[in-house]
């Protein structure tokens, strides 16, 4: 099945998977089943042989799944079988704390640059950063080749410096300031509001 195809919620799934799947593989377990690893991230065995079963056949019935060769196709569909370099554009509190964050490089993503356009931030470091001019940021993408960007920025400046990412080359944008922005079908965003997913949960309280 073309990958273009598979609904979002399907996709949204395999990194769950694939977190999974790293824990199980680091506690030294070599295969797994679908009623195991539905226990760990809280979905049910039918789900997901249903979700796996969409790119191909991965298993064998009464033995279940090599984990190592799942973890595998896994990041191959997902494309995290290589490294993605990224880059942050906004120098707050969220950028500092993604500059410091080592849970990402073994995912498949590089931090490579920290933009900001406040003239006191410039020149300084996070961690082993030194925070760029945003005056700087559309040459650097379109010399890097840029395609990933998380935006860390007020919601009134996120949308024109998404399209001027956009036009620079950027295909995929993780947004944290707390505003929809509005992209072309060819560039992926999603977002992080932690108030949002804190909305939903006090809903149940």
């Amino acid at each position: 099945m073309d990958v273009k195809k598979v609904p979002d919620i399907i996709t949204a799934r395999l990194p769950v998977y694939l977190r999974a799947l790293q824990r199980m593989a680091d506690a030294g377990l070599k295969t797994t089943s679908s009623q195991e690893l539905g226990e760990k991230v809280g979905i049910s065995a039918a789900q997901i042989r249903k979700d796996v079963s969409q790119f191909g056949e991965f298993g064998k019935q009464g033995t279940g799944y090599s984990i190592d060769y799942l973890m595998d196709r896994l990041r191959e569909i997902l494309k995290v079988n290589r490294i993605w370099d990224v880059i942050v554009v906004g120098a707050g509190d969220m950028g500092h704390a993604l500059a410091n964050y080592q849970g990402l490089i073994n995912r498949g993503f590089n931090i490579v640059a920290i933009f900001d356009n406040n003239q006191e931030k410039i020149g300084q470091t996070i961690g082993d950063y030194v925070i760029e001019d945003s005056d700087n940021l559309i040459e650097y993408v379109k010399e890097s080749g840029i395609k990933i960007a998380i935006l860390t920025l007020p919601a009134s400046a996120a949308q024109i410096v998404a399209d001027e990412l956009i036009e620079a080359g950027v295909r995929a944008l993780l947004n944290y300031a707390p505003v929809s922005i509005a992209t072309p079908p060819n560039v992926k965003i999603q977002y992080i509001d932690p108030a949002i997913h804190l909305q939903r949960m006090t809903y149940y309280l």
